[in-house]
């Protein structure tokens, strides 16, 4: 495995820290629970925004593309996460809960289906592995915010 995979699986791997982190205080430590979820939700909008960024330089490789969707698609999609993950910080959680969900799916959908050409099998497969854990924290905090308010 070349360099830059195994360097994209461990800063993968690492960034899920502050997910799993964040949903383990949420449901040990009640007394930080109001502090915890806006961090939660805070961290969840820089990841997406950071995802949406990796559409930007797709978007500039108008010579020698090797994706299905055109330059002006891409740019729109990179401009649109980024923009759903500022708004977001802006709504109330239980907005949050559904707009930070359907994000993130949202994002791994458009990689798997419309950018399957474009990815090297190994990121897909990590991107994969990494939405899932993104989603269940996602669901989790959802899940813990509705019954505790």
């Amino acid at each position: 495995m070349i360099a830059v995979a195994r360097l994209a699986i461990l800063v993968g791997v690492l960034g899920l820290i502050p997910f799993l982190t964040a949903i383990t205080c949420l449901f040990s430590m009640p007394a930080l629970s109001d502090n915890v979820i806006g961090w939660f939700y805070l961290y969840s909008a820089g990841i997406l925004a950071f995802m949406a960024g990796v559409y930007w330089p797709i978007a500039m490789q108008l010579e020698q593309r090797c994706y299905p969707l055109s330059p002006l698609v891409t740019m729109v999609l990179s401009q649109v996460f980024f923009v759903v993950a500022g708004v977001g910080l802006l709504l109330t959680t239980r907005w949050q809960i559904a707009l930070y969900t359907t994000a993130f799916l949202a994002l791994y959908m458009v990689d798997a289906r419309w950018m399957r050409g474009y990815w090297p099998t190994w990121y897909l497969r990590l991107r994969l592995g990494l939405t899932s854990v993104v989603l269940a924290c996602q669901v989790a905090a959802g899940a813990w915010f509705i019954t505790a308010h």
